[in-house]
């Protein structure tokens, strides 16, 4: 395994990441257990989670991810063994549920890593991120900003000075954010420097072969600033493993369960630059999934590469490209499949 400093912080993380949102949805607590029992033993010292999971968001299985990793602590104590992020959730519909409403201010994110802390059985998380910004601006697919008439949010100044007691309270060591614009991290960044409040050291933002959009104003600003990136969808929901577009018939497969709600990567563009990355792999005799991580791994600006799987087996492949350097050649050639269909699923 590979480890890398995030940031500004003294986190020394592995460079894969174990994604944790299918738990408690997609996969029970054991198996929850043998992906955490393996990652560890393979050299993963990193999980992410958020009080949001599992996916898709329900009101009935809100928190069991975190529910079954403190489960995992206690059984097994091995919470100094692990470099935990978890995330507080912004307003959104589809979790309004959660609070009557998620809000980013004071009363809202107190609560939030209370709830978080109880479940995951700690008195401390490693990284505090914010899932989503509160203000209406593009994330989640979203590429071009439309001008809100009017704008309630949570101003980021209430945000921050939360987060900079909860650091203060020995609750948090570190923030980051997700799903966030270069405007947004700027503002971060300006307010932490004003006010000697907490820098931010990560985000994480969705990056793979589908959608590199963060190449095109993030990751300039981050490398300047010393912000590291959180790859997340690192495989589009599994497309890039080829297996969709060869018709799939898992019936756990995510897009087989909920195809309707999770689109985002299965466009026509998409499925063409899909077809056309597989086939570049299976030309060099490499896997599809090992080969678009094993891209991903190589970037400089990446901090941790997020992997999920909702089978050991998907894990054991996933975390076995830290073991796989692409020649130039098939750089270069995932490059021209690039420029001739750039990001297809934003």
């Amino acid at each position: 395994m590979l480890y890398k400093t995030l940031g500004t912080s003294d986190l020394k993380v592995s460079r894969i990441c174990l994604g944790t949102m299918t738990w408690g949805e997609q996969n029970t607590q054991a198996e929850g257990f043998s992906q955490m029992d393996y990652a560890v033993e393979r050299g993963i010292n990193f999980f992410d989670c958020a009080e949001m999971y599992p996916v898709p968001p329900r009101a009935e299985t809100q928190g069991s991810t975190e529910t079954i990793i403190g489960h995992w602590f206690k059984e097994r104590g091995t919470r100094d063994q692990v470099i935990l992020a978890t995330k507080v959730s912004g307003p959104a519909a589809f979790v309004d549920y959660l609070r009557e409403g998620p809000q980013l201010n004071a009363q809202h994110i107190h609560q939030a890593i209370d709830d978080s802390l109880k479940r995951l059985q700690t008195d401390y998380i490693d990284l505090y991120q914010v899932h989503w910004p509160a203000r209406p601006t593009n994330f989640f697919g979203q590429l071009s900003y439309i001008y809100p008439e009017n704008d309630n949010s949570t101003a980021i100044e209430e945000t921050l000075a939360v987060l900079h007691e909860l650091v203060d309270a020995g609750k948090i060591r570190y923030i980051g954010l997700s799903n966030e614009t270069p405007w947004g991290v700027h503002r971060y960044l300006e307010l932490a420097k004003e006010n000697s409040w907490p820098r931010i050291v990560s985000i994480q933002n969705p990056y793979n072969l589908l959608n590199r959009s963060f190449e095109i104003g993030l990751s300039e600003f981050t490398h300047h600033e010393q912000v590291d990136l959180l790859a997340y969808s690192p495989l589009a929901f599994g497309v890039l493993s080829g297996k969709y577009i060869e018709n799939c018939s898992e019936p756990g497969a995510r897009l087989n369960l909920w195809g309707e709600r999770y689109g985002r990567y299965t466009n026509e563009r998409g499925i063409e630059a899909t077809r056309a990355y597989v086939k570049l792999a299976r030309d060099h005799g490499l896997s599809p999934t090992q080969m678009s991580l094993a891209f991903i791994n190589s970037r400089p600006f990446l901090g941790a590469n997020i992997i999920g799987a909702s089978t050991l087996e998907q894990l054991k492949e996933n975390i076995e490209s830290i073991q796989l350097s692409l020649t130039e050649d098939v750089i270069n050639q995932i490059e021209a499949i690039h420029l001739q269909n750039p990001n297809p699923c934003p």
